[in-house]
């Protein structure tokens, strides 16, 4: 079975952390994988004139493969598009802490007979996500003069992995 769809973590409500102190091998998520995210900032350091902001319009979860995706095509864009000899610095600016967990349910022929239900159903971690308020920033692109439009239009690119509406800030 694969990925389940993204609308299954997005809601940004309050955490569930197991926290036990009369046992505390049960006070943690065991195995929580690592995130998809290889890089977090990238471009070359310096002094650039503008920014470009990716800001998120509704609290949410943005899972870590969501995030990467998001990276990916803003660089694509980036490194494609940008003027002749430009530069420009890239960051994510949010991690991905947060552990997602599935109660996996067998499905078929004679899975009734060893499933266990909802007994004992905190679920194992199978990712991790970010959670971003309303008006938070996620991504940021510093760029001088010209490329500020090809910023603009990578973080645009960028915003169409997210699973919340975003709007882009030029500082």
């Amino acid at each position: 079975m694969g990925l389940r769809p993204g609308r299954c973590y997005r809601r940004h409500e309050r955490p569930y952390t197991r926290q036990s102190t009369r046992v505390p091998k049960k006070g943690y998520v065991k195995g929580v994988p690592r995130p998809k995210i290889s890089e977090f900032q990238l471009g070359t350091k310096g002094n650039y004139t503008n920014s470009v902001f990716l800001v998120s319009q509704r609290d949410v979860q943005i899972r870590h493969n969501a995030l990467e995706s998001g990276r990916v095509m803003a660089i694509q864009h980036m490194d494609k598009n940008i003027s002749k000899g430009g530069t420009y610095l890239f960051r994510v600016r949010t991690y991905p802490h947060h552990v997602l967990r599935e109660n996996a349910l067998a499905t078929g022929a004679g899975a009734d007979r060893f499933q266990q239900g909802m007994r004992m159903s905190f679920g194992k971690p199978i990712g991790t996500a970010a959670r971003v308020r309303a008006g938070q920033k996620i991504m940021e692109i510093k760029a001088n003069g010209n490329d500020i439009n090809v910023a603009k239009m990578a973080l645009k690119k960028a915003s169409y992995k997210m699973p919340t509406p975003c709007k882009i800030l030029v500082a």
